[in-house]
This record gives structure tokens, sequence and C-alpha cells, in this order.
């Protein structure tokens, strides 16, 4: 009996260690609030809001989630916090109007797209310092970055463009054509393709990094739903390739794409104006950001289905999870 009763409350605290373990932090940028809200993604609660600078747009995390990094577009400046306390610790200079922005695989530095300069600016996070300024497209605004961290890949709105700018050199040594407003660049984690959604083009670009080339592009069909308002950005891919997701902005719909045949096999129907998204980090779920609508929506991975709603503030942009 004494032997049972230990093994229960063994199996007991090890159930509630798995439990612990895979909840998460989540951190939402609200737009127009100018706050960022925070989530327990265990309860799906929210547990609280700060002020996040004026129009509070992309939001990344250190890889040992110590820092938040906030561009704060309207302020011209990347709000760096302290994720323990919830206090800004300090700035980075990032340029005018930051917009979205990617950490190196090493954590350093952070790459920035100035949309209003045609500046990608390079930032040392841990020095606080500028190391350089890579002149891009018209209205850069999609940042994503090999897996080997040798390339970073930037996408112009105005341009129609992706460019390939080496990381030890900060020079550009490709430019891929896409559609109409590219706005967000996704690597898969094998560095084997890069999606490029392009918003008014209505299409996502499938490039082989390594020829530089198009390999197919994908288009999306909703019945009911007209054309134009068909316009991809946020774009997420599972760690193992094999599925692919779109938010399609004011269509109120993620694609789901198989990630072997880039074909798309579901629409899911979210909150208004879908924008960004972003996993837990055990890809148990996709959280999107409903700019329209207040609110984020959860997508079950595995289920491929939304499981549920929380409204947070007032146009929520941005949004990450914290790795730990």
């Amino acid at each position: 009996m004494i032997r049972s009763t230990i093994a229960a409350l063994i199996a007991f605290g090890a159930l509630t260690h798995v439990q612990s373990a895979a909840a998460y932090t989540v951190y939402v940028t609200n737009e127009k609030g100018n706050t960022i809200t925070i989530l327990d993604s265990e309860t799906w609660e929210v547990t609280d809001t700060i002020p996040g600078g004026q129009r509070p747009r992309g939001i990344t995390i250190s890889h040992d989630g110590k820092e938040l990094y906030v561009c704060a577009s309207d302020d011209d400046t990347v709000r760096v916090f302290d994720t323990a306390t919830m206090k800004q610790t300090h700035t980075l200079p990032s340029g005018p109007d930051p917009e979205l922005f990617i950490l190196h695989p090493s954590g350093n530095p952070l790459y920035i797209a100035n949309e209003d300069d045609n500046i990608v600016t390079v930032v040392d996070v841990e020095k606080h310092t500028m190391i350089a300024e890579v002149p891009v497209g018209v209205e850069p605004e999609g940042m994503g970055i090999s897996p080997d961290g040798k390339i970073v890949v930037n996408t112009s709105e105005t341009t129609n463009m992706a460019h390939f700018i080496d990381t030890e050199t900060f020079e550009i040594v490709q430019n891929v054509l896409v559609d109409q407003r590219p706005r967000f660049a996704q690597f898969t984690a094998d560095g084997s393709k890069l999606y490029v959604s392009a918003e008014i083009g209505g299409t996502v670009s499938v490039i082989d990094p390594a020829a530089g080339t198009i390999t197919k592009k994908i288009t999306f069909s909703v019945p009911g739903i007209a054309p134009e308002a068909l316009q991809p950005v946020g774009v997420r891919a599972t760690s193992d390739g094999k599925k692919v997701f779109v938010a399609l902005g004011p269509a109120n719909r993620v694609a789901v794409i198989d990630g072997d045949t880039d074909e798309v096999v579901d629409y899911l129907l979210v909150g208004q104006r879908v924008w960004q998204m972003a996993f837990t980090p055990d890809e148990k779920f996709l959280i999107t950001t409903n700019g329209n609508s207040n609110d984020i929506s959860i997508i079950d991975v595995e289920d491929v289905k939304v499981i549920k709603s929380v409204q947070v503030g007032e146009q929520p942009w941005g949004v990450v999870v914290s790795p730990n």
C-alpha cells in the first residue's frame, strides 16, 4: 500500500512537471492600443498588459527567453524588456519606422526592416550598437534568416523583391522578383525552401534558396470570398516541414498547406484580419493575431482546428512565445 502510494505520488509529480514544462508565455503587440498583452499558454488567460511604445508591431524574444524585443514603429526604436519584470531596460538603435525583425540563429545580431528608409539595420543586441545599414528596395518589411545564419532575406513591398543578404559582408548577393507587396519570408528548418507571401499578388512564392529561383507559386480560393480579399501575410512552417500555415488577412482564414506538395489542403476560420502567427515551442499550438476583431485564435496543430479565441488589446499585430 505504501509503495503504491509513493509510486502514485511520483507519477503525479512527473505529470505535473510535464504539464508545467509545456506552459509558455505568449506576448502580443497591439498596434493601435500601444500595448503588449501577456498570456499563459496553459490557461490561455491574459495575465498582464503593459505599455509597448507608439505603434508596437514586430516582436521577438532572445533565445534564452530573458529579453523581449519590440518594434515601436512610431518611436523609431526597438524597445527591450526584461521578461522577469516586464520592465523596459533599454532601447536599440533601430533606424526609422522599424516594422519586422529577426534574430541571428546564434542570438546576435538583430536584423531590422526600416520601412520608411529602405534600409535593413543590423544591431548588436549585447553592445546596443549599430553594426551596419544595408540599402534594400522600397518599403522593406519581411525578414527571414537561413537556419545556418549565412543569409538574411528582406522583402520590399513596393519593389516586389526578396533580397538575399550575406550576413558576413552585408552585401546583397541575389534578388528574386515575386508578386505584389511581399510581406513575409519564412525558411523551412532544413533551409531547402523559402516561402515569401505577396499580399496584393495573392500568392506565396516557393523559392529554392540555393538557386534563387521560384519553384512554385501557391494560390488560394475560398468559396464566397472575393479573390482580392485573399491576402497572404504571415507564414509559418512546422520544423519537420510537413505543414505550412499562411495568414490570409481580410479573408479571416489561415490556409493549411501540405509541405511536401505545397498544395493547399484546408482553410481555417479565425478572427478578422488575421496578420501574424507564432508556434508554441513544442509546436502543439499556433497563435494568430486578428487585428480587426481584437483577439487571437489558437490552432491545434496536430488536429488542424481552431480551438479557442481570446480577446487581447486594440488591433493585435505581432506575436511571439517564450522558448521556455
